[in-house]
């Protein structure tokens, strides 16, 4: 079966690239007034590691989704306007993400901190559930997928999404209350994203 969907993969793709090329824009350069020395330098950098935080976090999120979105696409041969239009979502959302990081460089040692974090958690939450559609679209016309993928595959994807909705969900809430414990979370979802790759691959890997 022709791949139809390599236009969709190369604009994507270009996407994701200017939205992590975006989040360095934070990390700035200090101003020192002359005859500063290398101490304060480095007292103005040390001030700045909460824009080095978000900048990580932000950045591997961003590679992460890259990622599983390049592996859901191996999956996916064939397109429709519904499919195209769940993509939008995605990059349209991942393009949104320096500015919560921005938010959270800026503010987070700040009194609202609390109200950034909530924001970039709340971001993540829409992208898993941009991620979630985009799937539902690829499996309500079975001929979209590559040919011989199997319904036990088909239901495996599905579930790894699922599972990652509740626990955005749950760092999106705890950020109301505990800010640093929601990053946390942020973070080992990493793991998550990184190990859920991995099934894929598996998927990939089966005969036709």
């Amino acid at each position: 079966m022709e791949k139809e969907t390599e236009r969709i993969e190369a604009f994507s793709d270009g996407v994701f690239a200017i939205s992590v090329t975006l989040l360095v824009l934070e990390l700035h350069v200090p101003a020192l007034k002359e005859g500063n020395t290398a101490l304060h330098l480095f007292e103005e950098l040390r001030l700045q590691w909460p824009g080095y935080i978000a900048f990580i976090i932000s950045f591997f999120s961003i590679f992460i989704i890259w990622v599983n979105h390049h592996k859901v696409f191996k999956q996916i041969y064939k397109r429709n306007t519904g499919l195209m239009f769940a993509n939008g979502l995605i990059l349209f959302l991942v393009s949104l993400v320096s500015f919560p990081s921005a938010l959270l460089a800026r503010f987070f040692l700040t009194d609202s901190k609390q109200l950034s974090v909530t924001i970039y958690t709340g971001l993540f939450v829409l992208i898993n559930l941009a991620f979630n559609l985009l799937w539902q679209q690829a499996t309500a016309d079975k001929k979209l997928l590559r040919p011989g993928i199997s319904n036990a595959a088909i239901r495996q994807l599905r579930n790894n999404y699922r599972y990652g909705f509740p626990t955005y969900l749950l760092a999106f809430l705890l950020s109301f209350f505990y800010p640093n414990f929601a990053l946390l979370i942020c973070i080992l979802l990493w793991v998550f994203w990184a190990a859920s790759s991995k099934k894929i691959n598996f998927i990939e890997t089966q005969p036709l």
